[in-house]
């Protein structure tokens, strides 16, 4: 396992100071990055392990905040900030843009390398920067099967991977087929993994403590969608190239 170094950075976006956590993997040099968004609640310890494995694969990693340092525990609390923060493409996209930012100002950064990862509402961040032309390696999401603006996905300059559970009441059949064909009329490079029998935030051990019904843990679908983003990641945003 290589040294992985971390430390909380902050940064303003979207009228909140955000707290961040940033994951360097061993060496000097600079490396590819990849920006890992949380689902609604907020970042917890659970997003920060994801940027700190990544780190121990060899890419810088940032697991950026979307509440302002806060992790919901009620869920109406939690709706009445992510609902309308979804129905605003261009919030999410200056959430995303300052996390980015942080990302790219990091000194091991190789700032032409970076792929963009989320779950929920950080998968539809991860979305939006993809809709607004960033120049990005990879996008990966995970129960974030959001449409954009008519048109605008033909923005996106990178292969899209999207995962979601088969009983997703909140990521619905008519959702995918939506998701899919903004994805298809616009050339993107997609593919959508559909995991059967798993529920809205399937990848997630705790979430389903702070939210609503339609929410569970199925672990082994969870190990699933971890390794196929990760083998993602190894195709488009490879350590060394």
């Amino acid at each position: 396992m290589t040294t992985v170094t971390t430390r909380t950075v902050e940064y303003p976006a979207d009228g909140l100071t955000m707290i961040g956590h940033l994951a360097l993997p061993a060496g000097t040099g600079r490396r590819p990055a990849v920006l890992v968004g949380p689902e609604g609640p907020g970042l917890n310890d659970f997003q920060r392990r994801r940027a700190d494995a990544l780190a121990e694969l060899g890419y810088v990693a940032m697991a950026f905040d979307i509440n302002g340092g806060r992790w919901f525990t009620d869920p109406q609390e939690m709706l009445a900030r992510i609902t309308p923060l979804l129905a605003d493409p261009d919030r999410m996209r200056d959430i995303g843009h300052a996390a980015l930012d942080v990302l790219r100002a990091e000194p091991r950064t190789d700032p032409d390398r970076i792929a963009a990862i989320g779950y929920g509402t950080g998968g539809a961040i991860a979305l939006e920067l993809g809709r607004d032309g960033v120049d990005l390696r990879a996008i990966g999401t995970v129960n974030a099967l959001t449409t954009g603006r008519p048109g605008e996905a033909a923005r996106i300059r990178c292969p899209v991977w999207a995962g979601v559970g088969s009983e997703d009441p909140i990521m619905p059949p008519a959702q995918r087929d939506a998701f899919a064909a903004e994805m298809q009329a616009a050339g993107v490079d997609w593919r959508l993994m559909v995991y059967g029998g798993a529920l809205h935030a399937f990848h997630h051990p705790t979430v389903g403590h702070a939210v609503l019904p339609g929410v569970g843990h199925h672990p082994l679908h969870a190990q699933r969608a971890w390794r196929d983003i990760v083998g993602l990641l190894t195709e488009c945003l490879p350590v060394a190239e």
